[in-house]
């Protein structure tokens, strides 16, 4: 018989129900808890998804779940931004060095019913349709309640939430013990959008697109229409659609959600600000008027777990905001990291050390998004911006063991979070000292940089790829 504590999961999403994965291949007793209805047999629900960005970490702990081949499959690559000007011009900067450095566009269902099945396959018992309603923590209980409004109470002596930025767990532990939980919104809503596949548009329309095969556009690049204080973003779906998202400020002067109140002023909008974006959004004001404005906001909590009795994982313990493609990935190495610990440990111990480790990477990483929302909508037509990022390739190909973008650190290596917000900050400073005023990378003498460089900065720890 197995030692080893039976744990209770509130949230089938992906997080929990790639945790619940791992957990059971290692032993360990799992029920999963989920308010919604099985995905599977009721569909997903979409309209609020913000497609997702498969990275490197996310990659590594699917790999250990032995899932990363049959989510590739699935998967749309992308080499990296294609920005539009509002003049109609279009180039793609490069996310990595090469082929080897590219991210993934996968679908928020499509996942999240591959991973149900994977963790139905190794034992995790799910129970959907029954949401948490209250939890005695001193007890071992919890109450939860059906889609009729039944309630009923069972034991869970440990529970673990990844029930999301909205999770009823957490409101559970902070009125038993406070957790200094504090929500900074970003003032910034979305909306989302679509461009149909390419059969579904007039030929004349996509001559000059960039589109092939059933795609409009390129399809193996993350789109962004940079526009200041807003911006768009489309991302491809394995069928040929894109999946787009309108970012704008919430309220205040136009442009903003206030001031577009229906498709009409936001057609117009379009026609000013996306000119060449609108004509492939045929659906344009039907998704406008039935797609919500989405919220976005970043959560930080001072604890993330009650002793050994409670731990919240992923969004419902650091909600981040988009823009850096990292939500789902840093909720996944989550998993990786608590998985290991709990192999090891009794749960006081691995949810206390699991804290530890992730905590400061956690608040990294929510930096780092937030700062790179100004990068997508701002700085990428910027010419400064694009001299410090010449002059940063020039010396991560002349000095790779000192020098990476931080971009590439973030997405493509296991470095540490806080390892490389820290390091991308030295790195930024030493590249606007070797510019000085000149917006001219190539005027830069690059033997001497690269002596300062060395000088300046210790070389990079060992990385680790896939």
């Amino acid at each position: 018989m197995s030692s080893k504590p039976s744990l209770t999961l509130i949230g089938g999403g992906l997080v929990g129900a790639l945790l619940a994965q791992q957990l059971a291949r290692r032993g360990f007793a799992v029920d999963v808890f989920e308010k919604r209805a099985d995905p599977r047999l009721a569909g997903f629900a979409g309209g609020r998804s913000i497609n997702l960005a498969l990275a490197e970490r996310g990659l590594q702990a699917l790999r250990s779940a032995g899932l990363a081949e049959d989510v590739l499959r699935h998967a749309v690559m992308m080499r990296g931004r294609m920005v539009h000007t509002i003049d109609g011009r279009s180039g793609l900067q490069r996310y990595g060095v090469d082929d080897s450095e590219v991210i993934w566009s996968v679908s928020r269902g499509g996942l999240n019913m591959l991973l149900l099945d994977a963790a139905e396959a190794a034992g995790v018992r799910f129970h959907f349709g029954q949401g948490l309603v209250s939890a005695d923590f001193d007890a071992g209980r919890m109450r939860v309640a059906d889609l009729d409004g039944i309630e009923r109470e069972l034991d869970a002596p440990v529970l673990i939430g990844a029930d999301g930025a909205g999770s009823s767990l957490r409101a559970a532990m902070n009125a038993h013990h406070p957790l200094g939980e504090r929500t900074e919104w970003l003032g910034h809503g979305y909306k989302e959008l679509e461009i149909p596949p390419a059969s579904r548009l007039p030929p004349a329309l996509l001559r000059d697109s960039g589109g092939h095969d059933q795609f409009a556009i390129e399809p193996n690049a993350l789109h962004i229409w940079p526009r200041g204080g807003y911006m768009c973003i489309a991302l491809p779906n394995t069928e040929g659609s894109f999946t787009v998202t309108l970012f704008l400020p919430a309220q205040g002067p136009h442009p903003s959600f206030a001031t577009l109140p229906d498709a009409r002023a936001a057609e117009q909008f379009f026609r000013d600000d996306f000119a060449d974006l609108l004509p492939l959004l045929p659906g344009f004001a039907e998704d406008f008027d039935a797609h919500p404005v989405g919220t976005l906001a970043t959560l930080y909590l001072d604890r993330w777990h009650l002793g050994g009795r409670a731990l919240l994982v992923g969004d419902a313990a650091h909600a981040i905001v988009p823009f850096h493609g990292q939500g789902m990935n840093c909720g996944f190495e989550d998993t990786v990291v608590l998985a290991g610990l709990l192999d090891g440990s009794d749960p006081a111990e691995a949810f206390a050390e699991f804290q530890r480790i992730r905590q400061p990477n956690a608040n990294a990483i929510a930096t780092m998004a937030l700062e790179n929302y100004v990068e997508m909508r701002d700085s990428v037509a910027d010419p400064r911006y694009l001299a410090k990022r010449e002059l940063g390739a020039r010396l991560a190909a002349a000095a790779p063991e000192h020098f990476m973008a931080r971009y590439r650190m973030v997405t493509f290596t296991h470095l540490p979070y806080a390892y490389a917000l820290e390091r991308g900050r030295a790195q930024d400073l030493l590249l606007e000292q070797l510019l000085r005023d000149s917006n001219d990378a190539a005027s830069v003498d690059l033997d001497a940089a690269i002596t300062t460089l060395k000088a300046t900065l210790p070389p990079l720890p060992p990385l680790r790829h896939g």
